[in-house]
């Protein structure tokens, strides 16, 4: 018999209440939208956090929007969630030919076709009730990503940095948190977008170390295979690149020495990942990308302060 469950997906989160306590008939659906692997949705949600805080710094107020922050964390999970549907309804053939994704619900048969297909569905009419809860403008800025979003999951059959195309979507939460808050986008949200854009990729070349040796027998292509033994090099490039373009954002927005400060350890988590990549430790590549829901949280936290010192002088 074939393994299901968690225990036949390396990076899942061992124990997560999904596999636990949740009803056996939902469990493959949670797996579909990777509920138990919840790094994705934490990367999906802070650039949006990110914009938020620098929308509040530039406002002049004390604090991101609390609703909207909320509204940005259900919809992280959400579209999270009908985004790895959507990937897995499209990649259900070549992840029966990768050892790490093989036992996912489509491919493993614990999903039909017709019920993810169902299931991709209700994920983003949850997305959408939370995206029409915003201005009118940053419900034209969200629905503009629709059409990055369905052409991610077939980069990876020609174009040799797929994970460029991850991070124009997975970046778009940068404009959103601005979007939400003016009614409009200027160059502080625009440079955030571009850091982030550069962060998706050198962190989701980390991730794609786990399956460097399967994608190149199945012949997928990924910015891991395209820098090859200069992969240490390439994500340095990309985190480097991200420094130089948030550094600006929050520089156009006017933050002060707390924002930076943030962003300097925020920098110097980045760099440890770098002088810690291994091309031959795929545990070692899933531990450093997680290890970005830290570091991303340490510069929101930072950003959060920064506006609340100002508007709190004393």
């Amino acid at each position: 018999m074939k393994p299901t469950g968690a225990a036949a997906l390396p990076d899942a989160v061992r124990g997560h209440w999904a596999d636990r306590i949740a009803p056996p008939s939902l469990r493959p659906y949670l797996r579909l939208a990777r509920i138990e692997r919840p790094i994705g949705w934490w990367l999906l949600l802070l650039p949006c956090w990110w914009s938020a805080a620098l929308a509040a710094i530039a406002a002049g107020l004390p604090w991101p929007d609390p609703l909207h922050c909320l509204l940005f964390l259900i919809g992280a999970v959400a579209m999270r969630g009908a985004g790895c549907t959507y990937n897995d309804i499209v990649d259900r053939d070549l992840d029966t030919k990768v050892e790490r994704t093989r036992q996912r619900p489509l491919p493993s048969g614990q999903v039909r076709l017709r019920g993810a297909v169902a299931f991709l569905v209700a994920l983003a009419l949850i997305g959408l009730t939370v995206l029409l809860q915003f201005n009118p403008f940053a419900i034209g800025t969200g629905l503009a990503s629709l059409g990055i979003i369905a052409l991610y999951p077939f980069m990876k059959r020609f174009f040799w940095m797929p994970q460029i195309v991850l991070g124009f979507a997975f970046a778009w939460g940068a404009l959103m948190g601005w979007a939400a808050a003016f009614g409009s986008l200027s160059l502080a949200p625009v440079l955030l977008y571009a850091g982030s854009i550069a962060w998706v990729v050198g962190y989701d070349t980390i991730y794609a170390l786990q399956d460097i040796e399967d994608d190149e027998v199945v012949g997928i292509h990924s910015s891991a295979r395209f820098f090859g033994a200069n992969v240490r090099l390439g994500v340095g490039i990309c985190y480097a690149l991200t420094a130089l373009f948030l550094g600006g954002a929050l520089s156009v927005a006017g933050s002060r020495w707390v924002g930076f400060a943030g962003l300097v350890v925020f920098v110097l988590h980045l760099a440890r990942q770098v002088a810690r990549i291994d091309r031959n430790d795929g545990e070692g590549a899933l531990r450093l990308f997680r290890s970005n829901r830290d570091a991303g949280l340490m510069l929101f936290a930072a950003l959060v302060l920064d506006s609340a010192i100002r508007f709190f002088p004393g």
